[in-house]
């Protein structure tokens, strides 16, 4: 088996067991009304790894804001294990798991957080990537996200396809990736902290 072969086939061993974790955990708790196994792969894996069209991830120090059950960090973090990755998520449950997943997948220098991400100040502008899907409308995640940022650093924030007036209505300087995931058109916003 060649190294190529045995990276893919590693790669889908651990997303295979994210989602068999996430499928009976989400029968305890409530972490995701998408169940179907090619649903996950597409909405929920692939999606998460479209964040790879703006952004080469290598060994950046990551946080995921508002991380719910895991998307986008854990995928990221699975096919670049060499970032650092911080996941931030307010409702403590979502917290087991994700710790569960860490420990699951054995992700090293990750972390599970629990706390609202305005309320964190222990870990502002100490990222170099901050990450966020399907949390708030851009102005607020704009607030949210921007303070864990080094100066330099990039803010992510996957959205739907037609963001473009919701984009005008911030205040600061921002580019929109055009993504394609499963058939379904997505918008990545990206913003630099200068």
């Amino acid at each position: 088996m060649s190294a190529k072969a045995f990276c893919i086939s590693q790669l889908d061993k651990l997303f295979n067991l994210y989602r068999k974790e996430l499928l009976e955990w989400n029968q305890k708790f409530n972490l995701t009304a998408i169940t179907g196994p090619e649903e996950i792969k597409v909405r929920h894996f692939e999606d998460s790894l479209s964040i790879l069209q703006a952004i080469d991830l290598t060994d950046q120090k990551v946080v995921d804001i508002g991380a719910g059950a895991g998307f986008p960090g854990i995928p990221l973090k699975i096919v670049r294990p060499r970032i650092k990755l911080t996941l931030i998520e307010a409702t403590r449950k979502k917290v087991e798991f994700l710790k569960h997943m860490i420990s699951v997948l054995d992700l090293k220098d990750t972390e599970a957080v629990w706390g609202r991400a305005e309320e964190l100040p222990q870990y502002f502008g100490k990222y170099d990537v901050a990450v966020s899907r399907a949390v708030a409308k851009l102005p607020t995640l704009v607030k949210y996200c921007l303070p864990y940022l080094k100066p330099g650093g990039i803010m992510i924030a996957q959205k739907q396809d037609q963001i473009e007036e919701e984009a005008a209505a911030l205040e600061v300087k921002y580019r929109i990736v055009k993504v394609a995931v499963g058939g379904v058109k997505r918008s990545l916003v990206v913003i630099d902290k200068l």
